[in-house]
């Protein structure tokens, strides 16, 4: 069997931020079932076609991003902007069918609900297969800028292990991988 490859997108203005740390974590239960990780942040302005063919490389992504206005922020807007679906003559779909996860963060809890927003659009318009139900960390789930909680630490430790488990089953069925967007 191969090594599940799993790509983290941080969505941060800022690298290094409290988006990071949240990936990171996610990452780490991830690789405890053995999956390779990498992380890109795109705070440091990697080349758009060079994140084009990670996405494309990875087995699975999860997408990591500070919350704006109860939104994800315009750095993952934008990679999903210049991310084809496999539709109306397009020549790349690198999310199709593809396991994808999601670690939202912010102030305060109010804006949870930004990771239905990324859900819907990851799996209405590109055809991802999402993890459910996402991860939103919240100031009060930091000890500090660098450091989660020990409660926050074993929710993304959770998930990540969930998720390297979601990917290699989303891998092995291949009608599921078929299925296409909405429109």
């Amino acid at each position: 069997m191969t090594t599940t490859r799993l790509l983290g997108i941080v969505g941060s203005p800022s690298p290094g931020g409290r988006s990071l740390v949240a990936l990171r974590a996610l990452l780490d239960g991830a690789a405890a079932t053995g999956a390779a990780t990498e992380v890109i942040e795109l705070a440091d302005g990697p080349d758009p076609e060079a994140v084009q063919r990670a996405i494309e490389a990875a087995d699975g992504i999860a997408f990591a991003t500070p919350t704006y206005r109860a939104r994800s922020s315009s750095l993952v807007k934008g990679v999903l902007e210049n991310t084809e679906r496999g539709v109306a003559g397009d020549t790349r779909a690198p999310l199709l069918g593809k396991a994808t996860a999601i670690v939202h963060t912010g102030a305060t809890a109010h804006h949870f609900l930004a990771v239905d927003d990324l859900r819907d659009v990851l799996g209405g318009f590109f055809a991802a297969q999402v993890l459910s139900p996402g991860l939103y960390f919240e100031g009060a789930d930091y000890v500090d800028a660098t450091t989660l909680t020990d409660r926050a630490r074993a929710l993304a430790d959770a998930h990540g292990r969930a998720f390297a488990e979601f990917t290699t089953a989303v891998r092995a069925a291949p009608a599921v991988r078929a299925l296409r967007p909405l429109l």
